[in-house]
């Protein structure tokens, strides 16, 4: 059933990345687009509570789903400049594929999950798949190719080390005995007050313009975000954390297709790239 979820979810998260990448404000659709989804989350959760479900057991649950809300500050962030500087399937490959390299190791230390032979093989063959993907990255459309690049390059791995965190957090809200939706509603409320205020008042104003006069497209891409994150939560509350971030970035191949199919044309290295992370995140998540 956990891998039924995380398979699902992982469709979903690289879906609503594609949907992204075709915005041109992307910092502040996805402010916009976060917004709808934090409404859903709360929505679920709310329900979940009036059918009996606690939200929190104590303290320290609350607290453990705000640092997954500030650290989700940083995902959005980083993931709207990477978009805006790169490709979606290369981006997509680094950011997913550098934060099973960073959050296996952690999780371990933390949580206790188990070393094997075939997580630390996966390592290696996800450190493969990231040079390739990140060999010849080519720009975004709104920069010049270097700069496109190095600037590609930086944002997905500034977004990687924030996945790799705020997993780190969700897992310890759950295991501190928060409901996977009421975590997830917290977080995420954190993650948009903070980024509707780092909008500033002009930012603020678009992001408003943006969510009347494209609705639709704005609850779309916030059901299918908040959709992929509530079904993650409710994976972590079932399975580790490394193991359910490992097994998650298989949706590295769902991104490639995408990206084909919203022009983005990746080039072979990006192919074999995306091919080698999700082969590695299979055999560690063994």
């Amino acid at each position: 059933m956990v891998v039924a979820l995380v398979l699902l979810s992982a469709f979903l998260h690289a879906a609503w990345n594609a949907l992204l990448r075709l915005e041109q404000d992307k910092d502040r659709a996805l402010v916009a687009a976060v917004g709808a989804a934090t409404a859903i989350a709360i929505g679920v959760a709310g329900v979940r509570w009036a059918l009996g479900e606690a939200p929190f057991s104590g303290g320290a649950a609350v607290g453990w789903a705000i640092v997954a809300g500030l650290l989700e500050v940083g995902y959005f962030a980083s993931l709207a400049r990477a978009l805006e500087a790169g490709p979606l399937g290369s981006v997509y490959t680094i950011s997913r594929g550098g934060a099973v390299l960073l959050v296996w190791p952690l999780s371990i230390a933390a949580f206790g999950e188990l070393v094997t032979a075939p997580a630390l093989a996966g390592s290696a063959v996800v450190l493969a798949g990231l040079a390739l993907a990140s060999a010849r990255m080519p720009a975004g459309r709104p920069t010049g190719e270097r700069a496109g690049r190095g600037g590609a390059l930086a944002w997905a791995a500034a977004c990687a080390a924030a996945i790799a965190a705020y997993h780190l957090a969700y897992k310890a809200a759950l295991a501190a005995g928060g409901s996977p939706s009421a975590v997830f509603a917290v977080a995420l409320a954190v993650a948009t007050a903070i980024n509707a205020a780092r909008l500033g008042a002009e930012g603020r104003r678009i992001a408003a313009a943006i969510v009347r006069t494209r609705a639709r497209r704005v609850w779309l891409m916030g059901a299918v975000c908040g959709g992929s994150f509530l079904i993650l939560m409710e994976a972590l509350a079932g399975g580790g954390a490394g193991f359910v971030l490992t097994l998650r970035n298989t949706s590295v191949l769902f991104a490639i297709g995408l990206a084909w199919a919203i022009g983005d044309s990746p080039r072979r290295p990006q192919i074999a790239g995306a091919v080698l992370v999700a082969a590695g995140a299979v055999l560690m998540a063994w």
